[in-house]
C-alpha cells in the first residue's frame, strides 16, 4: 500500500470502467478517481449520478482536474491508439485498455509513436488473479524444474497468450502458430446479462492452437463464451523437466525415485462457522503461503483483486517506486500472437511471428 492514494483519471464509462470507479469507492484510502471523460452529456450525467465523480467531455480539462498519477483509457479498440498518443504527447503516464490497438499495423504504428517514451502500461490482469499468481509463484520456485510447455483453456486471445508466455517465462522472440476451429453443440446458459433461462444446445466454436516459442510450446484452447459458460471448466497445465502443475495439483520428482504430490490450497474465510466474513485470506503450497490477498477485508472477487493490483502497480510505477507491471511492448507481442491464432484458424496455414520493433 502506498502512503498516499493512487490517483487516476478515466476516459470511458463502460463495463470495465465501472471496476475502476467501484474500487476507488470501496478503498478511498488506496485509490482516487480524479475525473472521468465521456463522449456525451447523457453519459456524463449517468456517471455523475451513479458514482458522484467529476465528469467532462474535454481531455485537457480532465487532466487539469485532480493531478492524476496516470490516465486510464477504457474506450473501444479503434479509438484507443489515438487517445494514448494524445496523452503521451502531453507527458502523461497511461494505463491502456486491452489490446492497445486492434490490428498488427495499428500496434506497429502506436509503438512508433509512443514506444520510446516508455509511458504506457496495459491493463492485463489475468496473471494477477490470486490462483494464477499463486501458480506462478510455485513455478518460479523451480518446483517442477525448467518449464517446457503450457496449456491454457480459460480465456481468449491476448489474455491467454499473456498467461502462456508468463507461465513459460518466454521472452519476445519468434513464434510459430498453427490453429484450427471445431464446431459442436453446447448449451450456453449464461451471458454477461445473467441467466438466459434457455438450455437449448447451440453451435459453439472451439479454437485450438499450438504455439512454438522456439524450444517451449503452448497449447491454446478456447470455446465461445467460455468466460461465462460454466459448462466448460478452466484448465491450466504447465509441464517441466521435473514434474507438472495441473490446475491446483503439482507432482514432481525428489531425489531419484521419489514422486511427491502437493496441492495449492485457498484459505477462504466466512465458510461454515468461520465468522471473519467471506473473503480470500491466502493461498498456500506445501505449508507455505505463496499468495496473500493484499485487499483483505474488502470482500473483493478474484477479478476485482487482480484489477486493483494492476491499478496499484501502475500507480507505483508512475511515481517511480516500482517496476513496470505490463509494458506496451509485452502487450503488443501478446496481441500479435493472438492475431496470428485468428489468421491461422481462418486460413488453415501456419503463421510465423517474427522480429518486431518493440522486441
Amino acid at each position: 500500500m502506498t502512503d498516499n492514494p493512487i490517483r487516476y483519471a478515466v476516459v470511458g464509462r463502460g463495463w470495465r470502467a465501472q471496476f475502476f470507479f467501484k474500487l476507488a469507492e470501496l478503498m478511498p484510502e488506496r485509490f482516487t478517481v480524479t475525473g472521468v471523460m465521456t463522449r456525451s452529456v447523457e453519459a456524463a450525467a449517468e456517471v455523475a449520478g451513479l458514482w458522484r465523480l467529476p465528469v467532462t467531455q474535454d481531455l485537457d480539462e480532465l487532466l487539469r482536474t485532480g493531478d492524476p498519477d496516470y490516465v486510464i483509457t477504457s474506450v473501444p479498440w479503434g479509438v484507443n491508439p489515438g487517445l494514448v498518443e494524445a496523452l503521451v504527447e502531453r507527458g502523461l503516464p497511461v494505463l491502456s485498455e486491452t489490446p492497445p490497438a486492434p490490428d498488427a499495423e495499428g500496434l506497429r504504428r502506436l509503438w512508433s509513436q509512443v514506444g520510446k517514451a516508455e509511458k504506457v502500461q496495459v491493463a492485463e490482469q489475468y496473471l494477477l488473479l490470486p490462483d494464477h499468481a499463486a501458480r506462478l509463484a510455485v513455478l518460479r520456485s523451480g518446483a517442477i524444474g525448467e518449464r517446457t510447455s503450457a496449456q491454457v483453456s480459460s480465456t481468449h486471445g491476448y489474455h491467454a497468450v499473456s498467461m502462456l508466455r508468463g507461465m513459460l517465462d518466454v521472452g519476445m522472440g519468434p513464434a510459430s502458430v498453427h490453429a484450427r476451429t471445431f464446431t459442436a453443440p453446447l448449451a450456453d446458459p449464461m451471458s454477461p446479462a445473467g441467466w438466459r433461462d434457455d438450455a437449448t444446445p447451440k453451435p459453439a466454436v472451439n479454437t485450438l492452437a499450438t504455439i512454438d516459442f522456439g524450444g517451449k510450446s503452448g497449447l491454446y484452447d478456447f470455446t465461445d463464451n467460455q468466460w461465462w459458460n460454466q459448462l466448460r471448466t478452466r484448465r491450466i497445465v504447465v509441464r517441466g523437466s521435473l514434474g507438472e502443475l495441473v490446475d491446483d495439483r503439482v507432482v514432481r520428482l525428489q531425489g531419484t525415485r521419489t514422486l511427491v504430490e502437493s496441492e495449492l490450497r485457498r484459505r477462504q474465510t466466512g465458510r461454515d462457522l468461520n465468522l471473519e466474513g467471506f473473503d480470500l485470506d491466502h493461498v498456500s503450497f506445501d505449508g507455505s503461503v505463496v499468495y496473500t490477498n493484499p485487499y483483505a477485508g474488502v470482500r473483493l472477487s478474484d477479478e476485482e483483486i487482480a484489477i486493483a493490483t494492476i491499478l496499484e502497480s501502475t500507480g507505483r510505477w508512475a511515481r517511480g517506486a516500482a517496476e513496470a507491471p505490463y509494458p506496451l511492448a509485452q502487450a503488443c507481442q501478446d496481441h500479435l500472437i493472438s492475431l496470428a491464432i485468428d489468421e491461422s484458424a481462418r486460413t488453415g496455414h501456419t503463421v510465423d511471428v517474427g522480429a518486431e520493433p518493440w522486441q
